[in-house]
């Protein structure tokens, strides 16, 4: 499987901006799919994710209520909303595909994407 996410950008805090993760192969819908990120100096962390059929998400505290995960297995993309954004939310965001929510939510996964760049300015 491979994952390219696309999307990130400069903004203001306050704003929105939406990452895609386009993926490959034919078995799309049968991975969890996650978002995590990487801020300068900080480690990893998980951001959301989503089941197989998309009926089922999971967010971090940080970010409950701002974002959104959502899938579309026709296109083999999943996407992060993100909404009224803060400077905190800086960092390098990476997709992720896993056959188990488990591996997401414990920070792993089988799969990761290169990351797009996120940067909110105050």
């Amino acid at each position: 499987v491979q994952l390219q996410a696309s999307g990130g950008g400069l903004v203001q805090a306050g704003g929105s901006l939406r990452l895609s993760c386009a993926t490959s192969g034919r078995t799309f819908s049968s991975y969890y799919m996650g978002w995590f990120r990487q801020a300068p100096g900080k480690e990893r962390e998980f951001v959301a994710a989503i089941s197989g059929s998309g009926g089922s998400a999971y967010y971090a505290d940080s970010v409950k209520g701002r974002f959104t995960i959502s899938r579309d297995n026709a296109k083999n993309t999943v996407y992060l909303q993100m909404n009224s954004l803060k400077p905190e939310d800086t960092a390098v965001y990476y997709c992720a595909a896993a056959k188990t929510f488990g591996t997401l939510v414990r920070g792993t996964s089988d799969y990761w994407g290169q990351g797009t760049l996120v940067t909110v300015s105050s």
